[in-house]
């Protein structure tokens, strides 16, 4: 079990424009903006703040009209690292301070979750990010470019993120071999599959952005690689529960309507 975390900031990033669903953080979920109803979820963890990091008038208007506080960041940021450092900056957040990255499009986000991340820096000094993992469910995912995976190594420290399969099993072309322990003589070990949430002390945000991009950050097209090309080191939790998704598509927004429609 991971330990109480240091104090700490969640930092919800939230840009209007979304290709696949228009207006995102302002869709409605259960009564509220879609922003709004992640950072609810984010003061239900032990965070000091939870601050929305926006790009637009409108989302500063959802959240204040609803008690979450938000900051005007540029809307010409070309990435969620730079919009976050941005917001450090006008929080006048210190070097040290922990800062917890929270999607804006995760309304079912685990306060506990949030947590277990945060803590992590105050675990793994060594480390500049941490993130969330959790052992990959089927087959499917494993080969799915869609899903994220990370391998780890003996210090729980982030190896490699890759949207390919890793680690291939050479033997085991087109079988969950995890599923079955005696088959590889690694009991317990799985492919991981990597969720989107990470900690950070502030100064490395600041930092990160004036990294040149990675080969394999742009190959990929997933920018922690960065940081590990440039020799920082990104501790990971694993998590046994399955976070739950976020919303990218109508078919998702209407998915997690009717489960928090059904709890609340």
């Amino acid at each position: 079990m991971a330990s109480a975390p240091a104090p700490f900031t969640v930092l919800i990033p939230s840009r209007m424009a979304s290709s696949r669903l228009p207006n995102k953080p302002l869709v409605d979920i259960a009564g509220l903006p879609m922003v709004v109803r992640v950072a609810k979820r984010a003061q239900e963890s032990a965070a000091q703040r939870v601050v929305v990091a926006a790009d637009d008038e409108r989302i500063i208007d959802a959240c204040k009209k609803h008690g979450v506080q938000a900051v005007m960041t540029s809307p010409s940021h070309p990435s969620g690292s730079d919009r976050l450092a941005e917001a450090c900056s006008l929080l006048k957040l210190a070097g040290d301070d922990i800062v917890v990255n929270v999607q804006g499009d995760e309304p079912l986000i685990a306060p506990a979750l949030i947590d277990a991340v945060a803590a992590l820096l105050s675990e793994r000094p060594e480390a500049s990010m941490g993130t969330v993992a959790h052992p990959m469910a089927d087959l499917e995912s494993l080969l799915s470019p869609n899903v994220v995976k990370v391998v780890l190594d003996a210090q729980g420290l982030a190896s490699y993120f890759s949207r390919a399969p890793i680690p291939w099993g050479r033997d085991f072309v087109n079988m969950a071999w995890w599923k079955n322990p005696g088959t590889t003589g690694t009991p317990g070990f799985a492919p991981l599959h990597h969720m989107g949430i990470y900690s950070y002390r502030a100064q490395f945000l600041h930092t990160f952005p004036t990294l040149s991009q990675a080969p394999t950050e742009q190959i990929e097209m997933l920018e922690q690689l960065r940081a590990i090309w440039h020799g920082y080191r990104i501790a990971v939790h694993v998590t046994r529960q399955i976070p739950g998704s976020g919303v990218d598509t109508p078919e998702d927004l209407v998915r997690v309507r009717q489960l928090l429609g059904a709890t609340m």
